[in-house]
Order: structure tokens, then C-alpha cells, then sequence
């Protein structure tokens, strides 16, 4: 922790802060997990047609990220994160008043806009911009945000939703953006100066090139595509389990409250990955973390199959939780050796598109494979496969700014 603490210690410190609590914004969309039972029975909604909010919100996400990238490089992360927060609240105090489906449909469009504009692609760039020596350690640092806000939300939403309702809740979280995470962000977070130059990292050999590819000169690379494709995957992957995990160790025997831990220790071991990950990216090449990484993912989708073994199941939980959080942090620091820093924020967005087709096919691929089988052991096989086929892919990855 020697490297955190000697980058706190210098002009990146506030802003590393700054970063992290936008981050806690994300947590915000916990709520919703949370307080599901008590929309549903206000509406008399079925929970299909509440879950299929995940649409529009990962649409909105899609459609965001590039926009978000763009206008980061553009006008800077604190004015992009400002306004994220300001929709966000917004879009809160909305839902608090809605009374159709339609209405929370839309709203969920603007909610996963709002979490794009707190989220990885400005932390990321802003991040990368400052720190160069300690990078992996400092990303990881700030993305543990949205692991603190996900602990933090919860607690607050069903404490004022079981004393009030479900609205009054959501106005009391849309009230912490504003007074919280608003005035934190706008006070701390910059860009570093035209003369700024980061600390070397010992580690890392030295760029050909500070100015790096823009997104045009990007696009024609086969390392933009191999991740996109990796991205696609892995949220396939990712969210296609964690949307079924809880019903899956359900069906096999576990009690609700045990599958509901299992889910809640998966994230919480998400934490020591993203810092874990960011000490190890720092003292290997960032390309090896990022194999070894998915390496463990892959054995971890294998060990999925096994789960109905108590024996079995804290070693996926642990592997599982890790890694799916590691790679949060590995994506930025491979974004940027792959392209540079300077259009990072830009490139990364239009990469994050992968999360719509990923992100909705793997939920859709499980679900379907459930009720046709009765049984997820299918879905999660072909899961396991995938996860072998990325690291293969991944060994592609390289700096195209030597090529």
C-alpha cells in the first residue's frame, strides 16, 4: 500500500478521491434489488415485467458510453461527471413519482446514461491521466467506489423504505448525489496541467509515443476488435450468471438465505479483486495480469458446474467474485497500452458498447436454457467454453502504436 500512499501524497491524491466517490453513484443501482418486492406489490407488476427494466438500462449504457468518452476528452471528466450526477439524482426523484411501466422504462434508459457519465470510462481516463507509476493500484483504489456505494444504498433504501415506502427512499439517495457526491466531484476532480508529466513506472517500458491512436486509427487495429469481442463475451458471461446464480444454487438445494449470501460474498470479495489485481497489474505486464485473469475466470466457470457440492461452492464464489471485478480494472490499463491515454476515454466508450449485445444475450441465453431443460448446467457449460475461447483470443492483444 506504500504506492497508494505515495500517490495520495502528491497532486493526484484529491482527484483519486474525487474519482472514488463518483464511483459510490454506481452503487446506487442496488437500490433496486433491494426494494424490487415493494414496486412490485405497489403496481402489481410480475417481477418478469420489472426485470426487463435491464433492457433500456443497458441500452442507455451502450448508447452513453461513447457519447460519455467523446465529450470526457472534449470538455474534461468534472463538468461530464458533474452533469452525471445531476441526472442521476434527476432520474431518482423521476422514478419516485412514476406511476407506469412505461414511465420506469424510460427511466431506466436515462439511469444507465446517468451511471455511464459516474462510472469507468471518465474515472478511467482521468485516472490514467494523472497516475502513471502505480496506475493498476490506483484504479483499483477508485473502482472499489462503487463497491462501497452498493453496501452503503441498500442499507439506507430499505431502512427508509420499511419506515416510509420505496419513494421517500429514493428521494433520500437522489438527496446524498446531490449533497455528497455532486460537490465532491466538482471540487476535486481536474485534469492535470499541460506540463504535468506522471512518475515513471519502473516497471512498464516506456511508450513509443505519448500522443497514442484516436479512435479512427484505433478501429482499423486488430486489438480493438479482439477486445470488443473479448467484452461481449465476458458480459455474457458475467451478467448471464450473476442474473441466475441465486435461482440456480435455489434449484440445486441451497435456502434462499444461503443463495442470497453466496450472491452478496461474491461481491463482496469484488473489493480485495479490484485492489489485488491492481497490485499484481503494477509488477507484471499488464497483457500477462489480463490472461491470468481470465485464465482463473475460465476455471471458475468450470467449478459452476460443480456448485451443488457445498465443498465446491466457496471456491467458485472467491474465484468468481475476483475476477469479474479484476477485470474492471484490467481493461483500462490495457485500453491504454494498447492506444495511449490521450483518447482513451473516447476509445474505451465505443468498446463499452459490447455490454449491450453481452449483457443482455447471456441473461436471455440462461433463461431460456432453464426453462427448456429445467436445469442451468447447459448454459453454464457453454459459458465455461466461451470464457477458454476470450483467453485465446486475448493472447492477440498487443501495442499498436509500434505496429
Amino acid at each position: 500500500m506504500n504506492e497508494l500512499l505515495r500517490v495520495f501524497r502528491g497532486p493526484a491524491g484529491p482527484v483519486l478521491l474525487g474519482c472514488l466517490v463518483a464511483q459510490m453513484g454506481l452503487g446506487c443501482v442496488y437500490f433496486f434489488g433491494v426494494t424490487l418486492r415493494y414496486i412490485v406489490k405497489d403496481f402489481d407488476w410480475s417481477v418478469t415485467a420489472f426485470a426487463a427494466s435491464t433492457f433500456p438500462l443497458l441500452l442507455g449504457y451502450a448508447i452513453g458510453s461513447p457519447v460519455v468518452g467523446t465529450l470526457t476528452d472534449r470538455f474534461g471528466g468534472k463538468r461530464v461527471m458533474s452533469v452525471a450526477a445531476l441526472l442521476l439524482a434527476a432520474t431518482f426523484v423521476g422514478i419516485a413519482r412514476m406511476e407506469t411501466l412505461f414511465e420506469f422504462y424510460m427511466l431506466s434508459l436515462a439511469l444507465g446514461i446517468a451511471l455511464v457519465g459516474l462510472g469507468d470510462i471518465p474515472v478511467a481516463a482521468i485516472t490514467s491521466r494523472w497516475v502513471k507509476r502505480g496506475r493498476g493500484l490506483a484504479l483499483g483504489f477508485v473502482y472499489t467506489g462503487s463497491n462501497l456505494g452498493g453496501t452503503v444504498v441498500p442499507l439506507i433504501a430499505v431502512g427508509v423504505a420499511t419506515r416510509t415506502s420505496w419513494r421517500d427512499a429514493l428521494i433520500a439517495i437522489a438527496g446524498l448525489v446531490v449533497v455528497m457526491i455532486l460537490p465532491v466531484v466538482w471540487l476535486t476532480v481536474r485534469e492535470p496541467p499541460v506540463d504535468f508529466v506522471p512518475e515513471a513506472d519502473p516497471h512498464e517500458p516506456e511508450a513509443p509515443s505519448d500522443d497514442g491512436l484516436d479512435l479512427a486509427a484505433a478501429v482499423r487495429t486488430r486489438s480493438f476488435w479482439v477486445l470488443f469481442a473479448a467484452l461481449v463475451l465476458f458480459y455474457f458471461y458475467y451478467l448471464g450468471v450473476n442474473h441466475h446464480l441465486a435461482n440456480h444454487l435455489a434449484e440445486i438445494g441451497y435456502s434462499d438465505g444461503k443463495a442470497a449470501a453466496s450472491f452478496a460474498g461474491a461481491a463482496f470479495v469484488g473489493i480485495a479483486g479490484k485492489l489485488a489485481i491492481g497490485l499484481l497489474a503494477d509488477r507484471i505486464a499488464h497483457k500477462k495480469a489480463l490472461l491470468l485473469n481470465f485464465g482463473v475466470m475460465a476455471a471458475a466457470s468450470g467449478l459452476l458446474l460443480g456448485v451443488a457440492s457445498p465443498a465446491l461452492l466457496p471456491f467458485f464464489l472467491i474465484a468468481h467474485g475476483f475476477t469479474v471485478a479484476a477485470e474492471n480494472v484490467l481493461l483500462p490499463l490495457i485500453v491504454a497500452d494498447c492506444f495511449g491515454v490521450r483518447h482513451m476515454a473516447q476509445i474505451y466508450g465505443v468498446l463499452m458498447i459490447a455490454l449491450f449485445p453481452g449483457g443482455t444475450l447471456g441473461p436471455l441465453f440462461a433463461a431460456r436454457v432453464f426453462d427448456e431443460l429445467g436445469s442451468y448446467q447447459s448454459a453454464f457449460a457453454i459459458f465455461a467454453l466461451l470464457n477458454l475461447v476470450t483467453v485465446v483470443m486475448l493472447l492477440a492483444v498487443r501495442d499498436e502504436r509500434v505496429n
